[in-house]
C-alpha cells in the first residue's frame, strides 16, 4: 500500500480529490469510462466538495455507492443525501450515470441483487470498478463491513445486506468486489483512527478493513491519523 501523509484533514481531502480527478481522466483515456464507488463520512464530503473544482470528464463518469443506510430518500442518515449536497448538485453528471443503492425497496434482497446487476452492466462481469474510495472506522470497519457481521465472509455476491449497525440496516458492496477494483483509495483522518490505521497497514485481517486487498491501494491520511511528523509527506509500502 502506497501512503501519502498530509498535515491536516483539508489538505488530505484536497489531495484525494486531485487523485480522483487524475484517475478519472486516465480511465476515460484508456477505456472511455470511469467507474467510481464512494463511501460516506465527514472527510469524504470535504473531498467531494473539492472534487467539484477539479477538471473531470463528467460525461464519462459513473458513480456508485460503497454502502448505504436503509432509510427514506433525503433522510439525513443517508449517504446519498450528502453525496447530492456535496457533489451531484454541482457537476454536469448525466442523471443515468448516478447509481444510488435502492434501500427504499420493500424487498431489499431483490434490490441488492438488482444493484449487483447494474454493477455488472456498467463495470463488467465480474465487476471491476476503476476506483473505490474507502474510509476506516474506530472499530476497524470499512464500507458497512463491520466486526462480527456474516457479510464479511460473503464471497459469491458483490452486494449484500448487513445486520443492524448504529441503529440501521445497511446495504454494502462486499469484500470481493472491493478487492477487485483497479485501485482502492483509503482516506483516513483523525487521531481516533490511529490504532486501526496501524492495523490496516499491517494487513491485520482481524479487523474488517483488513479483508480488503491492499495490493493496488493508496492511503491518503492526515498526520493525526498516523502520528508521522509533518515533514514526512509520503511513504512507500
Amino acid at each position: 500500500m502506497m501512503r501519502e501523509i498530509f498535515d491536516d484533514v483539508f489538505s488530505a481531502a484536497e489531495a484525494a480529490a486531485s487523485r480522483i480527478a487524475a484517475d478519472a481522466c486516465e480511465a476515460v483515456r484508456a477505456r472511455g469510462v470511469f467507474t467510481f464507488a464512494v463511501s460516506g463520512g465527514e472527510t469524504p464530503w470535504i473531498m467531494l466538495r473539492e472534487l467539484v473544482r477539479k477538471d473531470v470528464p463528467w460525461q464519462n463518469v459513473h458513480i456508485f455507492q460503497v454502502d448505504e443506510r436503509v432509510a427514506a430518500d433525503r433522510h439525513p442518515d443517508r449517504n446519498l443525501t450528502h453525496l447530492r449536497e456535496s457533489l451531484l448538485n454541482h457537476v454536469p453528471l448525466p442523471a443515468d450515470h448516478v447509481h444510488p443503492m435502492p434501500v427504499t425497496s420493500t424487498d431489499l434482497e431483490t434490490a441488492a441483487a438488482s444493484y449487483a446487476r447494474t454493477l455488472h452492466r456498467i463495470a463488467g462481469s465480474p465487476a471491476v470498478l476503476d476506483l473505490v474510495h474507502l474510509g476506516l472506522g474506530q472499530d476497524g470497519h470499512t464500507a458497512s463491513l463491520v466486526p462480527e457481521d456474516p457479510v464479511l465472509e460473503i464471497t459469491d455476491r458483490d452486494v449484500a445486506l448487513t445486520g443492524v449497525y448504529q441503529g440501521r440496516y445497511r446495504m454494502t458492496l462486499t469484500c470481493s468486489v472491493l478487492s477487485r477494483a483497479r485501485k482502492v483509495l483509503w482516506v483516513v483522518t483523525g487521531k481516533q483512527k490511529a490504532e486501526m490505521l496501524r492495523r490496516l497497514c499491517r494487513g491485520d485481517r482481524s479487523i474488517p478493513a483488513g479483508h480488503i486487498d491492499s495490493g493496488r491501494a493508496l492511503l491518503i491520511a492526515d498526520r493525526a491519523a498516523t502520528g508521522y511528523p509533518a515533514a514526512e509527506q509520503s511513504m512507500g509500502a
